[in-house]
């Protein structure tokens, strides 16, 4: 039980740091171009892992990093990028919430992943949470970018589980290295192409695509391989909740938002939704003794 503490806690660190993402990438990194910001977030971490790991690809990885590069790097992050600049964070991060469902499925079809009944329920209970968190008032809906937020989150919910399909066979750190740089390397000459020179970078904006790239890209992807490495993949789709609710608490702490009284009801159910789904709460309820 305490093992798989442990792997939900370290999994949590990645939907609480891109929780933190549509924030920075909104307010500190260049609008209009998804592109090159990117291969600014992605090739850095994945060079950095790559320097703590010191290990490439052999055999079969080279494609499959090429496969996972263009799935969880090249479109996600282009389409969550563009997503941030140009819809709401409530409303993008409400798409994005949709991801556990979505993950149970690719999982039954893809890893033989069966999800349960309270992994389904805490998949309801939890979406339902989000909607009630993030939809407090009316938001300006941006076809382009709700095209991107959901291109973001069924491509890489993809990403994930053949993720998690090869993940017995590669240390995770050298995997998430390999992926991050192939999909920026993939990125490159359509950015060239698209978007021309690279945008001029002032101080702000390194300091945003710093944090964007060691905490919420090279530390958050390789928590959350690791996650899926370890964990059924509905139970990490349910952790990845934690990304809504920490980008409602942050407008709170950062922007002086007031939660309401229907937020808080929300966070509740998001929260309740998740310990739904996980392992440790199937074996309690499996070792509560029936009553008398």
């Amino acid at each position: 039980m305490e093992g798989t503490l442990r792997w939900i806690l370290i999994t949590a660190v990645a939907p609480v740091a891109w929780g933190t993402n549509y924030f920075v990438t909104h307010e500190h990194l260049p609008a209009g171009v998804p592109l090159y910001g990117a291969v600014i977030r992605a090739l850095p971490a994945g060079l950095l892992l790559l320097a703590v790991r010191r290990r490439l690809p052999r055999g079969a990885w080279w494609w499959k990093s090429l496969i996972l590069g263009a799935l969880n790097t090249s479109a996600f992050f282009t389409l969550i990028y563009l997503a941030a600049q140009r819809l709401p964070t409530s409303l993008a991060s409400m798409i994005m919430a949709t991801s556990p469902v979505v993950l149970m499925l690719l999982a039954w079809l893809l890893v033989a992943e069966r999800p349960t009944v309270l992994a389904l329920a805490g998949a309801a209970v939890g979406i339902t949470g989000a909607c009630l968190m993030l939809l407090t008032a009316a938001v300006q809906v941006d076809a382009l970018g709700v095209a991107a937020s959901v291109g973001a989150m069924a491509l890489s919910s993809l990403g994930y589980i053949l993720a998690k399909r090869w993940a017995g066979e590669v240390d995770v750190l050298a995997s998430t290295s390999w992926q991050l740089i192939a999909g920026s390397v993939l990125l490159i000459p359509p950015a060239i192409v698209v978007e021309g020179a690279p945008p001029a970078l002032d101080g702000d904006m390194l300091l945003g695509f710093g944090y964007v790239t060691v905490v919420a890209t090279a530390l958050a992807f390789s928590a959350w391989f690791t996650g899926l490495k370890h964990l059924p993949a509905a139970s990490v789709g349910l952790i990845g909740l934690l990304n809504p609710v920490t980008g409602v608490l942050l407008g709170t702490l950062l922007a002086g938002d007031t939660l309401a009284t229907q937020q808080l009801f929300g966070i509740a159910l998001v929260l309740t939704g998740l310990l739904l789904g996980q392992p440790l709460t199937r074996r309690m309820l499996r070792r509560t003794p029936p009553r008398e």
